[in-house]
């Protein structure tokens, strides 16, 4: 009966081991709790980096593409005042017009509006037009318009006073009459016994807003005081970047410099740095403007106008979505690593948990591994064989391809000597026209004429000579120089070649090119010979042709730049569309039937085509070429 407690109490708990249990619990579940408070906050910290580390990547990505972008705008408003600039020089030295204004006749002043009117055809959006020493103006290029100049007194204009005055000036203003705003350029005429007027030319700049207002960013030029002369959006016109003094508000108002504007300032707001402590100057729009919502945060970059003293080109590029999505991307990423290295600890665990399983079945996957890598090696064997074999069928191959590449060549090659005499002769006839007018000039005793003429032989001989070291190169298997040509330089250089038989001819030309026209993916010299092939056939087809025209237009659409030549000929008949380009079919007696295919073998070189379109009076060809922007 005594051994009955004693059972009883070896049965009952241990009170110090329970306690050491809870314990342990206890530190367990703390540290936890601990370890989940310590990932959550490096999971927040790890968040908040990313997005801090995308914000300003993105942000440095944006300030590269927007400088590019305004470096660009820049390049094109460069290229449109170096363009503009020399005129008014030019005109002011010539001494047909200072004559006009030293016998002012009604008749002489009339043609001189003609001339000036012609030569702003040329200019494209611009008007040219002639004050006398007391401002008014006597002959302009947009005589005929409406909105004439012809009559106004300009004596207030600065550009007047201070060319007036032995200066070249440059003013930008609202126009009186035309009320367009545009630059002013000017120069002084002097005659032999002192000043007898001013040269002005007006530049507008609505095909530069044009462009800019494409990019879907604002775009906008200011001058020293702040104000915005030209850009996009258009509402931003003649506002201020920062507040001018009441002096200098009203000595612009009184100017008429830009007529009654209100000159508000701009919708932005004056912070300079981001609030989230970044050091790109960001700016913030304080209405909706440019299809941008009010309060989105745009990144300012500013450039100074070289020619110009005082302008400076700004561009706006909006960063707020770009932003958010770099910060959330960057976020997403960040949880993306984080759970990949989460799943790669587990699995480490799970492997590490599976190791000993796995020694046990090591040696047989050993024994496995030596067979499968003798087989391996046997089969690399035979792969090795039959990549040698390969080798030697591509070498044989490729050597085999360079041979039919010149074969073809050489084919071209008799096409090429075949359409280059005609080539030839066409700049040597306009060496013999040039060479005739010179000589008229020196019998005139216009020794400047003739130079020019004589300027213009040097050019056809370059050209001559460029054409037989085409014909060399072609055979010395030299891939075409495929790069941005200047189309307008290239047409312009046709048309030149073919100019003395259109005079010969008494052909009307009708170029319907409105504007500068893009650059282009070719070769300059192979893209002129293919104009001049087609203007070429224009004239053979015109040969018989009462009043005879040719019409040459650009455009651009589709990603594609369009060149079109169109004559009012007889047309060609469905019979011959079907075979106009197979070598050597041809209409005339004298054709070899090789410069349509010579010239579409060409062009395809260049990623364009050459094309017969279908119209209702006389034919017409179409150039399609690929268009290569500026870089910027």
């Amino acid at each position: 009966m005594s051994e009955i407690p004693l059972i009883f109490l070896m049965r009952l708990p241990d009170p110090s081991a329970s306690s050491r249990t809870a314990r342990r619990r206890a530190l367990a579940w703390a540290a936890r709790w601990l370890l989940a408070a310590a990932g959550a906050a490096l999971l927040a910290g790890a968040l908040w980096g990313a997005g801090h580390w995308a914000r300003e990547r993105a942000l440095r990505d944006i300030e590269a593409q927007a400088r590019a972008s305004a470096q660009l705008s820049l390049t094109a408003l460069n290229h449109k005042l170096d363009k503009y600039c020399a005129i008014p020089r030019v005109l002011a030295q010539d001494t047909a017009l200072a004559g006009v204004l030293e016998s002012p006749e009604p008749r002489a002043l009339e043609d001189l509006s003609r001339r000036l009117e012609v030569l702003g055809r040329d200019l494209g959006p611009a008007i040219v037009y002639v004050l006398d020493v007391t401002g008014w103006t006597v002959a302009a290029s947009n005589w005929r318009a409406p909105d004439s100049f012809v009559g106004h007194d300009y004596r207030f204009r600065p550009y007047f006073t201070e060319a007036m005055a032995g200066r070249d000036a440059a003013h930008f203003a609202l126009g009186v009459v035309s009320h367009e705003a545009g630059l002013y350029l000017s120069r002084r005429i002097d005659g032999a016994h002192g000043p007898l007027g001013v040269v002005v030319l007006k530049i507008g700049f609505r095909d530069l807003e044009s462009a800019w207002a494409r990019s879907g960013m604002p775009q906008f030029v200011t001058d020293s005081r702040q104000v915005v002369l030209l850009g996009y959006p258009d509402d931003w016109h003649y506002r201020v970047a920062q507040p001018m003094s009441p002096e200098e508000d009203d000595r612009v108002r009184a100017s008429l410099q830009f007529g009654a504007a209100p000159m508000d300032l701009l919708p932005l707001s004056s912070m300079l740095v981001d609030e989230d402590w970044s050091s790109a100057p960001l700016w913030r729009l304080t209405r909706a403007a440019a299809g941008l919502e009010k309060g989105t945060r745009v990144l300012h970059i500013e450039q100074p106008v070289a020619r110009m003293d005082g302008w400076r080109l700004h561009l706006l590029s909006p960063v707020s979505a770009a932003l958010t999505q770099a910060v959330l991307a960057a976020q997403a990423l960040t949880l993306l690593m984080l759970a990949v290295l989460f799943m790669a600890g587990w699995w480490a665990a799970q492997r590490r948990r599976r190791a000993r399983a796995l020694l046990a079945a090591r040696d047989a996957l050993e024994a496995e591994v030596r067979t499968r890598t003798d087989e391996l090696r046997h089969a690399n064997e035979r792969l090795r064989d039959e990549i040698e074999e390969r080798r030697r069928a591509e070498a044989c191959l490729h050597e085999m391809q360079d041979e039919l590449v010149q074969a073809n060549k050489l084919s071209l090659l008799g096409q090429v000597v075949a359409g280059v005499a005609h080539e030839i002769n066409q700049p040597v006839g306009a060496i013999r026209a040039y060479a005739d007018n010179a000589g008229e000039f020196l019998r005139r005793g216009r020794p400047d004429r003739a130079h020019e003429n004589l300027s213009t032989i040097a050019r056809l001989t370059e050209r001559i000579g460029s054409i037989t070291q085409e014909l060399r190169a072609f055979s010395r298997k030299r891939a075409a120089c495929v790069e941005a040509v200047d189309l307008d330089a290239a047409l312009d250089g046709a048309l030149m070649l073919v100019g003395p038989r259109l005079g010969r001819q008494g052909v009307h030309l009708e170029d319907r090119r409105t504007g500068p026209s893009p650059r282009v993916r070719a070769d300059a010299m192979r893209l002129e010979q293919v104009f001049v092939n087609l203007l070429h056939n224009a004239l053979e087809a015109l040969a018989d042709t009462g009043q005879p025209r040719i019409c040459l237009s650009v455009e651009r659409g589709g990603g594609r730049v369009r060149v079109r030549i169109e004559d009012n000929g007889p047309g060609i008949a469905p019979e011959v569309r079907e075979h106009l380009f197979t070598p050597f079919f041809t209409t005339r007696p004298q054709g070899v039937g090789l410069g349509l295919v010579i010239s579409r073998d060409i062009l395809v070189e260049f990623g364009g085509s050459l094309g017969a379109l279908d119209v209702s009076l006389g034919a017409a060809f179409e150039v399609v070429l690929e268009p290569m922007e500026e870089a910027a």
